[in-house]
């Protein structure tokens, strides 16, 4: 448990600097999935996925 919460948030912090950058290569596109795989495994995974699929139906009900 503690070195997936430790990979977790390593994981995030390399994201997080990816994205601050600005330039998102293969290699942090790969960082960023393994961080949404780590984040799935986490108590947080339900949760997340709610909001994915809520936010995901309001904007599929949006007419233009």
């Amino acid at each position: 448990m503690a070195i997936s919460i430790s990979l977790t948030l390593l994981l995030l912090v390399l994201a997080w600097i990816y994205v601050r950058n600005g330039g998102l290569k293969i290699s942090h596109a790969f960082v960023c999935a393994m961080l949404g795989f780590a984040l799935s495994g986490t108590s947080m995974g339900p949760t997340i996925q709610q909001g994915v699929a809520t936010t995901a139906d309001v904007v599929g009900k949006l007419t233009p």
